[in-house]
């Protein structure tokens, strides 16, 4: 029996992907130690993990180096992979939204030549030019987006907000809702039909566990 490969999404999601698997009886003990291994095992159940930056899971998912992985919707939605998105598993639940100072709220479609702030900018242009019909200048920000209006860089942000705190505390509110993001289990579509029994029972699995919560 080959192993099943699981890409993990280093950071927040790790412990509670670590939380799920080991109740369903997969074995996480070197996941949890302080190993510098790169692929750490459960050799009972013949399954393999690694840890991977949140935008490389669902690369290494897509080419088939990891028949599933645990990864947030706006990283799947940014990065655009051919897989297939099996379970919504609800946690590191979030919003992906457009904020901006408050004197825009209902005020969006005034704007003209918008630049938008964005560490996501495919999921903005998506979003504008797509469901908006609108089209905009994207600047790409890999630090705090919520800087960039309040410093005359762009009109608006598109951001994940959480509580809201930060928008809050800069004078930005939220000027409408793109996505609800959450943490989600991809697998590989030849993955999916080669080793059917095994993945499904995971997904079966971890289905049942949150349905207990």
């Amino acid at each position: 029996m080959r192993y099943l490969t699981i890409a993990l999404s280093k950071g927040r999601l790790t412990e509670l992907s670590i939380e799920l698997f080991e109740k369903i009886g997969i074995d996480c003990s070197e996941l949890k130690g302080s190993s510098r291994k790169l692929i750490l095992c459960d050799e009972k159940n013949k399954i393999k993990f690694f840890l991977a930056k949140p935008s490389d899971v669902p690369t290494y998912v897509e080419y088939g180096a990891a028949d599933l992985g645990i990864v947030g919707k706006d990283t799947l939605m940014e990065e655009g992979r051919h897989l297939y998105e099996v379970l919504n598993l609800g946690f590191a639940a979030c919003k992906m939204a457009v904020a901006g100072p408050a004197e825009l709220q209902g005020k969006l479609d005034e704007l003209n030549n918008k630049r938008v702030a964005t560490k996501y900018p495919r999921i903005a242009r998506d979003y504008f030019e797509h469901k908006r019909k609108e089209s905009i200048e994207v600047i790409k920000l890999n630090g705090s987006v919520e800087l960039a209006p309040l410093v005359g860089l762009a009109e608006v942000i598109v951001d994940l907000v959480e509580s809201g705190r930060t928008l809050k505390e800069n004078g930005l509110v939220v000027l409408d809702t793109i996505a609800d993001i959450s943490a989600r289990m991809v697998v590989n579509r030849v993955s999916m039909k080669m080793e059917s029994e095994r993945i499904n029972s995971i997904i079966d699995g971890i289905s049942n566990q949150l349905e207990k919560r």
